[in-house]
């Protein structure tokens, strides 16, 4: 959250700097002065309090620019009465700095506070009493309080449009908010439309190459991107990074935001090779702009650490992730949100390496701040109960995940509705768990209402359909109903091609799955073709020795094995052991023997690679 001072209505103070001095140190020599020569509370020692905070706050540094704040108010209550404007922006900005930290519970009241100061010195319909109702919408909708930001910002927005007219940049700011409260529900059609008219007034007013405008194209590539449509999004980021290169230069906090963006837009393409050189230019600049230590830096180092983790370099993805776990712990304090999505991406990287028993207290200790800081009906806290919920299910306590998972539903039909896109993510998640017990008909029910859930509110081409088509395949392979599986499958790869273009890497898998049909039917020659344009996009997409491409190459050999084409399968054979020799090499250096069988499981499967080879000779091994 970047909030700048002019627009809270507090203008940075500027103080003379001796040539050796810091900014901060002449604002903490200023403070010294005034209260020499004027008394710890007049009202000058409170304005020079307020620049210490906007130093502090535009550092993210929110723990040291607290005590200031509450300084400041203190002063402004005792000398012009707990009643008068200063003191609500004064409010305000303590409930800012609160809100930054995480402290929600702590920051509404200030802003309910505020926001009566305002209306009973003002009247309902003033200007600032629609800034200040923007504030505390703003914190409901970070609090997933939806239904309650909802009106404040829409009188917000009223307010604006009566006083200023349709066309004001203050009308573009509130209705940028009531976009982005759109997209977090998932109301795409009311979000874009709000984030382009939002774009076309600022266009308008300060032209087509001013930062706000930059700012609104990142907005609504951001929402295009949520929504699967990357094609969309990449000339909007494109335009908005152009922006912010020509304003600010190269090397800007902004510009690395907008490398980050272009990074992830690269990944929901596919694109993994071309997405990493902008996660590591965009933590380049953010260190060297803001240190090492910044909270933005950790951010990058978990940006960069998931690509790689996806590209299969664990090692370094298991260093990068928990550099920004203590970072942000150390910059931002122990129990802060951003520390909780550190702890989930850190203990979802050990489930990932089988290594269960370090994920655990990190997935749980994650839960809990996000349960203290939001509450326990919080869209955010339901990624936390799905992680945990996945972490019991590869433990084997299925009783347990399902308890998690159903707490999880319970939470999103309260927020978002029985009939809504996220709430369908529980409802699958409750049908994989049957599926992993043997339930099958209770599986194949709650698949079908997550496929109708999405169906109903993405329409028949949206990706998120087709993942939703492949987990009911999943379920018809396992009970062996493979000729009523393949259709759906089928209609899968066609929705993936159709709205991700042939070469995503998602098609692969789509293409792996469908093979893998027809190989179970022993209809080979179907199955063949599949699967070798299966591998060739993996190898396209994350490169010739990477764990995918050796999965796809014993797919590829085992079918040809059944086909009795053991010279053939030979060499992809050598070659998958070979991926693997490599990639062990590369990762497994720092892992304990368990771990490591366990990363051999995940990687190369259960069968034993090297003895098949070894048997494979002639005619290929015997079938006795």
């Amino acid at each position: 959250m970047i909030l700048s001072a002019l627009l809270l209505g507090l203008t940075p103070t500027v103080f003379f700097q001796e040539p050796e001095e810091t900014e901060l140190e002449a604002a903490q020599r200023k403070v010294t002065e005034l209260e020499a020569e004027l008394g710890p509370e007049h009202l000058d020692v409170a304005e020079a309090l307020d620049a210490l905070m906007i130093i502090h706050w535009n550092r993210s540094q929110y723990a040291k620019a607290q005590p200031f704040a509450e300084r400041s108010l203190t002063i402004k209550g005792n000398a012009l009465g707990p009643e008068h404007s200063n003191v609500s922006n004064s409010i305000s900005w303590l409930g800012f700095i609160l809100q930054a930290q995480g402290f929600y519970a702590e920051a509404r009241p200030l802003y309910e506070r505020a926001l009566k100061i305002d209306e009973n010195n003002l009247g309902a319909n003033h200007q600032d009493v629609a800034t200040a109702l923007n504030n505390l919408g703003g914190l409901l909708r970070a609090q997933g309080l939806y239904s309650k930001a909802l009106p404040l910002l829409k009188r917000s927005l009223a307010i604006k449009e009566n006083l200023l007219g349709p066309e004001h940049l203050d009308v573009a700011h509130a209705l940028n908010a009531l976009g982005l409260l759109f997209q977090d529900q998932a109301l795409f059609v009311k979000s874009r439309a709000l984030l382009e008219r939002s774009l076309s007034i600022r266009k308008k007013i300060l032209g087509p190459n001013h930062l706000l405008v930059a700012t609104s194209l990142h907005n609504l590539a951001t929402l295009l991107g949520d929504e699967g449509f990357h094609s969309e999004a990449m000339p909007l980021l494109r335009e908005s990074l152009s922006i912010r290169e020509q304003a600010l230069g190269p090397n800007d906090p902004d510009i690395a935001n907008s490398l980050s963006s272009l990074g992830a837009q690269l990944l929901g393409q596919g694109s993994y090779f071309e997405a990493r050189p902008l996660f590591e230019k965009s933590l380049s600049i953010y260190e060297q702009i803001l240190g090492p230590e910044h909270p933005y830096s950790a951010a990058a180092l978990s940006n960069l650490a998931l690509l790689l983790q996806d590209m299969g370099f664990y090692l370094d993805a298991r260093r990068l992730l928990e550099k920004s776990l203590v970072v942000r712990e150390q910059s931002l304090g122990p129990n802060h949100l951003d520390v909780a999505s550190a702890l989930q991406n850190l203990g979802q990287f050990h489930e990932s390496m089988g290594s269960l028993s370090k994920a655990r207290p990190m997935l749980e200790r994650s839960l809990e701040i996000r349960e203290m800081s939001l509450g326990s009906n919080h869209p955010s806290t339901v990624l936390s109960l799905l992680s945990l919920a996945g972490l019991f299910d590869a433990m084997g306590e299925y009783v347990e995940a399902k308890s998690l998972a159903e707490r999880a539903l319970a939470i999103q039909e309260e927020i978002f509705g029985a009939g809504h896109r996220k709430t369908a993510t529980s409802v699958s998640w409750l049908g994989f768990l049957a599926l992993r017990q043997g339930k099958f008909s209770e599986a194949r029910l709650l698949l079908n209402r997550a496929l109708a859930i999405k169906e109903n509110s993405l329409g028949a081409y949206h990706p998120d359909v087709a993942l939703a088509l492949l987990n009911i395949v999943q379920l018809l392979e396992s009970q062996g109903a493979y000729a009523e599986a393949h259709p759906l499958g089928e209609r899968a790869l066609d929705i993936y091609e159709s709205s991700l273009g042939s070469e995503h890497a998602t098609v692969g898998t789509s293409l792996a799955w469908l093979g893998m049909l027809y190989l179970k039917q022993g209809i080979y020659n179907e199955a063949r073709p599949l699967m070798e344009r299966a591998l060739a996009i993996d190898e396209n997409s994350f490169g010739l020795e990477h764990p995918d491409v050796a999965i796809s190459l014993r797919n590829l050999a085992g079918l040809l094995e059944r086909q009795g084409a053991f010279v053939e399968a030979r060499p992809l054979l050598e070659r998958c052991l070979r991926i693997s020799l490599i990639h062990m090499s590369r990762n497994l250096g720092a892992m304990s023997q368990g771990e490591r069988f366990r990363l051999l499981e995940i990687q190369i499967g259960s069968e034993p690679l090297l003895l098949n080879l070894v048997a494979m000779q002639g005619n290929g091994p015997s079938r006795d």
